[in-house]
C-alpha cells in the first residue's frame, strides 16, 4: 500500500470519527460558517462557484411527499447501504435549519437529471439549468490531491490506466483496444461476477507506481472519472475524451489540451496524442502547469465549506414546497 493510500485511510478514520463526534455533540458547540470575513476576491469566487452548482430552474419547487424535512434527515443506524460519507457531507449543512424545511437528496453516482431540485453528487454536462444542485458528496474518496516529486520529464513515455470495470462498456472498449499497446499500461483491477473479460485484468497498482508515468487515463466511470482530482495535481498529465458529466470539481469549466489531453470518444487519435506529446514535452508542461493552477481553487478549507453552506442555503431561498 503506497503513502497516498495509507493517507486516504487515515483521512478517512478521521472523518468518521469527527463526525460521528458532532452528530452526538450538543448543537450549539458546532462552528458555523460566514461570509462576512471574506476578501472581496474570495467572495467573488464563492458566488460564482455557488451559481455554478445551484444553477436551478426558475420556479423551481418539491413535493413534500417525495422530499425528507430536517428533523427527519438522521442517520441511517438500520439500513444495510448508509451512504454515510455522503450523509456526513449533507449533514453539518441542513441541521441548523428549521426542522419543517424540505428537501432531496440522492446519493451514490448520478448520471442522469433529477425530475425535481436535488441534492446530488454529479449531472450530466448540459450548460443549462439543472436539478441537481452538486454538493461536495463523498469528497473523501474523490477529492485526494498528490504532493508529486517527479517531474515530467523524468517519467515513463507510456500511459497507465488502472480502475475497476462494472457495466462500464467505455473503459472495457478503452482496455480491449490498448491492452497489448507499446505506449499503454492499462487494465482492470477486479476480477468478480462482472469481469467479462478475464484476459483484461491486471494487478492493483498503487497511485505512487502511476506517478511514475507520463500520461494517465481518467475515463468515465457510472459518472465522473473519480481519479481526475488527483491526477490533475500530479506532474503528469489527464488524458481523456471530453467529460460528459460534471461534480464539484466542475468538470464542465475544464478546456480540452490546456487542462487535460482530449482524445476521441472511441480513443482512435490515443497514439497519435500521446506520441505529440512526448516530442513536444514544453507543451505537456504548460497543460501540467495549468492544471495545478485550477485544482488550488479546491485547496481552501474555509471556502470549501463556505461554498458547500451556500449552496445549500441557496437551495432552500430558491426552491419552493408544496
Amino acid at each position: 500500500m503506497d503513502k497516498y493510500t495509507l493517507n486516504k485511510g487515515a483521512r478517512r478514520v478521521m472523518f468518521y470519527l469527527r463526525n460521528f463526534g458532532r452528530y452526538f455533540s450538543p448543537k450549539f458547540l458546532h462552528k458555523t460558517y460566514s461570509l462576512s470575513k471574506l476578501s472581496s476576491n474570495e467572495l467573488e469566487i464563492v458566488q460564482r462557484r455557488v451559481s455554478y452548482y445551484a444553477n436551478i430552474p426558475q420556479d423551481a419547487s418539491i413535493e413534500k411527499s417525495t422530499a425528507i424535512s430536517v428533523k427527519d434527515f438522521k442517520y441511517p443506524f438500520r439500513k444495510k447501504k448508509k451512504y454515510a460519507t455522503y450523509f456526513f457531507d449533507l449533514y453539518p449543512y441542513v441541521y441548523r435549519l428549521p426542522p419543517d424545511c424540505y428537501f432531496k437528496y440522492i446519493f451514490g453516482d448520478v448520471d442522469w437529471e433529477a425530475d425535481s431540485p436535488t441534492f446530488t453528487k454529479a449531472r450530466p454536462i448540459t450548460g443549462k439549468r439543472s436539478n441537481n444542485i452538486i454538493c461536495k458528496f463523498n469528497h473523501i474518496r474523490h477529492f485526494l490531491f498528490v504532493n508529486d516529486k517527479i517531474s515530467f520529464h523524468s517519467k515513463k513515455d507510456k500511459l497507465v490506466f488502472r480502475n475497476i470495470v462494472r457495466k462500464q462498456p467505455q473503459r472495457q472498449l478503452f482496455i480491449e483496444t490498448f491492452m497489448n499497446h507499446p505506449l499503454c499500461d492499462v487494465g482492470q483491477t477486479n476480477n468478480d461476477e462482472y469481469t467479462l473479460e478475464p484476459k483484461l485484468v491486471k494487478p492493483f497498482m498503487p497511485i505512487e507506481e502511476q506517478l511514475e508515468y507520463k500520461f494517465i487515463a481518467c475515463i468515465e466511470g457510472h459518472d465522473v472519472a473519480t481519479n481526475l482530482k488527483w491526477v490533475m495535481s500530479s506532474n503528469s498529465i489527464a488524458v481523456m475524451p471530453r467529460p460528459k458529466f460534471e461534480s464539484w470539481f466542475m468538470e464542465g469549466t475544464l478546456i480540452p489540451d490546456f487542462h487535460y489531453i482530449e482524445i476521441n470518444e472511441d480513443y482512435s487519435d490515443l497514439t497519435e496524442k500521446l506520441e505529440y506529446y512526448i516530442q513536444n514535452q514544453e507543451k505537456a508542461e504548460r497543460i501540467i502547469k495549468n492544471a495545478h493552477i485550477y485544482v488550488e481553487q479546491f485547496k481552501s478549507p474555509k471556502l470549501e465549506k463556505i461554498i458547500m453552506q451556500e449552496v445549500v442555503n441557496t437551495y432552500f431561498k430558491s426552491v419552493k414546497t408544496h
